[in-house]
């Protein structure tokens, strides 16, 4: 990994301090501004939204569970400074894009191919956030060709990695899996209330007070929440589904380089997970953060696309 130009992160060490650096930008506007690109699948549309210029190191970001396209925007300003270009995609069945049937970890490149492809990209690098970090790999796993470098960010882990995870999303799974009518309903109750208080969100990704998170980012996570269900909720039933099962596409195929980003006060994917999938992923490097799940996300962005852009070029057809 190369040297990151900010304090952020310290490279060769265990740990990293959470700073409120690059968090003034407004992410919120620059997400809402942002044109969406539609690309036909074979098996429904799915959206995807471009933050930084189109000549620039191309990076494809997959969002949390549930999420959308406009959690990317914020690495906007730091992808400008850093030469990136992230491609933020809705995943099937959240956002913008059309609800897939049946979807598995292993389908991801059936709908992340088609987007590098409508965006003139061979091969990029991908970036995984909470539940993206699943998908994330499991795109290096099944198309190596099309995958530089993978960086998960607060990454969910396979369910026999470490201790059992957090209540709610055994919970969540387990609705999923019985009763999705009941976990349609929660997730039309959550949205609700997103809409009208965007903090009970952050609430969910952090730990203790929140007053150093800035309003823009607690706007911007509120809006992400709404944005993923208001259309369907097949995205956040199924992943609730599937991630608490095995995971069906192999580690072991993974031969891309990976590194980990995660807090140590993460209540979503608590760091014992986190140090057991690292294991699992020979020659992958793991950089702790003194931080919960989201603070982890925005303290890690600039030695994020740092790293990112280090391992590539502009990588267009």
């Amino acid at each position: 990994m190369s040297e990151p130009d900010s304090d952020d992160a310290s490279v060769g060490s265990t740990t990293a301090e959470w700073s409120t650096a690059e968090s003034a930008a407004a992410p919120l506007e620059t997400a809402t501004d942002s044109p969406v690109s539609t690309v036909d699948t074979g098996r429904g549309r799915v959206a995807y939204a471009e933050y930084g210029d189109d000549e620039d190191v191309p990076v494809l970001f997959f969002h949390g569970t549930p999420g959308s396209r406009l959690l990317g925007s914020v690495y906007a300003e730091t992808a400008r400074a850093h030469g990136v270009r992230v491609l933020a995609v809705d995943r099937p069945g959240y956002g913008e894009s059309d609800p897939w049937r049946a979807r598995t970890l292993a389908d991801t490149g059936e709908f992340a191919v088609p987007v590098l492809d409508d965006a003139g990209v061979d091969r990029a690098g991908v970036v995984g956030f909470s539940g993206g970090g699943p998908h994330a790999l499991a795109m290096a796993a099944s198309h190596p060709g099309r995958v530089r470098r993978v960086d998960l960010v607060g990454g969910a882990v396979p369910p026999d990695c470490g201790p059992d995870g957090p209540r709610t999303q055994r919970l969540l799974g387990t609705l999923a899996a019985r009763t999705p009518r009941l976990l349609g309903a929660l997730l039309r109750f959550q949205t609700w209330v997103a809409r009208r208080n965007p903090s009970a969100v952050v609430d969910q990704y952090t730990t203790g007070d929140t007053g150093d998170v800035p309003a823009e980012v607690t706007a911007l996570v509120g809006r992400d929440f709404v944005e993923a269900l208001d259309a369907s909720r097949n995205g956040v039933v199924t992943e609730s589904r599937l991630l608490v099962r095995e995971w069906d596409f192999s580690l072991t195929r993974i031969d891309t380089p990976v590194h980990l980003w995660h807090g140590d006060r993460d209540g979503n994917v608590p760091i014992e997970g986190a140090r057991a999938l690292q294991k699992r992923l020979p020659g992958a490097d793991l950089t702790v953060f003194e931080t919960d799940h989201l603070r982890t996300l925005l303290a890690s962005r600039s030695a994020v696309l740092d790293g990112q852009a280090g391992s590539g070029t502009a990588g267009t057809e």
